[in-house]
């Protein structure tokens, strides 16, 4: 790290701290200078301090001047559609100054590569370490079906009756074609049909078309469950929860805009809407203790 200071202004500033506080901050020989125990926790503490004054002499400069600029934000589809740009709409609003570019980020682009200040992203759990994460709310899932389709095949009345139909699949997901259940007992059905894309509104379209029976986030189909354009299945049989994530590189020096809709969406996660809400109201029935895992064969049931 380049200092723009002198090396004799550094020295006097250490022996200043050193004698203040009564304690070597320093190993010092003739070939290198190293860190003592005491040494190694001013330096934490002082890091920390530092970031809490640079919080505070942002939140200062909001009071006086209304941020301003551009950001990157990168989202699923499917969540861009329905929601995020609604709540840009709103922070745009709020805020005239910033603009906001909107992006697909399926899930694994690299924040510094793509230049994304946020990104959105939904899953059951993330993995890269490399990134800060914060969880915005849960997202049920629910499978569903058209009434096209229950007609000519009729109603899954468990989880393992899915092996026995035609299930469309959306393949970004790690865990494309298994789709897991947290009712007790857990369950994992590996489910095949004629359909599968890496988009969800796709997977719904043919969903709502009689195609076969597929697995959403709530927040996806809830106008059709509502229209009966789809019908929930399974009830009883909960999906594995989704978490939605806003990622960010580090909260260090984050620019004044970006950290205002980061708060805007903190914000609205505190209203969850109806769809997060499910999730509460889904009552599993208990089914014994045993793990169970099934595969199906892609065939539709006659």
């Amino acid at each position: 790290m380049q200092l723009s200071v002198s090396r004799a202004t550094v020295t006097k500033h250490v022996a200043w701290l050193e004698s203040s506080m009564g304690a070597q901050l320093l190993k010092r020989s003739s070939k290198q200078v190293a860190l003592t125990e005491a040494g190694a926790r001013v330096l934490e503490t002082g890091r920390d301090l530092l970031e809490r004054y640079e919080a505070i002499e942002g939140e200062v400069r909001d009071v006086v001047h209304l941020p301003r600029g551009a950001i990157r934000v990168g989202t699923p589809p499917s969540f861009g559609a329905y929601h995020l740009m609604r709540l840009i709409s709103q922070f745009t609003q709020r805020y005239p100054d910033i603009e906001v570019t909107v992006v697909h980020d399926d899930g694994r682009s690299d924040l510094v590569t793509e230049a994304l200040d946020l990104s959105i992203r939904i899953a059951p759990s993330l993995e890269d370490a490399s990134y800060v994460a914060q969880s915005l709310m849960k997202s049920p899932q629910v499978v569903v079906a058209s009434p096209a389709y229950l007609k000519r095949h009729g109603r899954p009345a468990t989880a393992a009756d899915l092996v026995r139909h035609n299930c469309l699949v959306h393949i970004v997901k790690s865990s494309a074609g298994v789709w897991k259940f947290t009712s007790d007992p857990p369950q994992e059905v590996h489910v095949r049909g004629t359909v599968r894309s890496n988009l969800g509104d796709a997977i719904k379209q043919a969903a709502l078309l009689g195609a076969g029976i597929s697995l959403h986030p709530y927040y996806m189909v809830s106008e059709e469950l509502r229209a009966g354009t789809l019908e929930a299945l399974l009830p009883g049989w909960v999906p594995e929860e989704l978490d939605i994530y806003v990622v960010f590189s580090t909260r260090r020096n984050m620019p004044t805009r970006v950290r205002h809709l980061l708060e805007f969406l903190k914000e609205w996660s505190r209203h969850p809407p109806d769809w997060a809400l499910h999730a509460a109201a889904a009552k599993p029935r208990p089914r014994g203790k045993e793990f169970r895992k099934m595969s199906s064969p892609g065939k539709v049931r006659d």
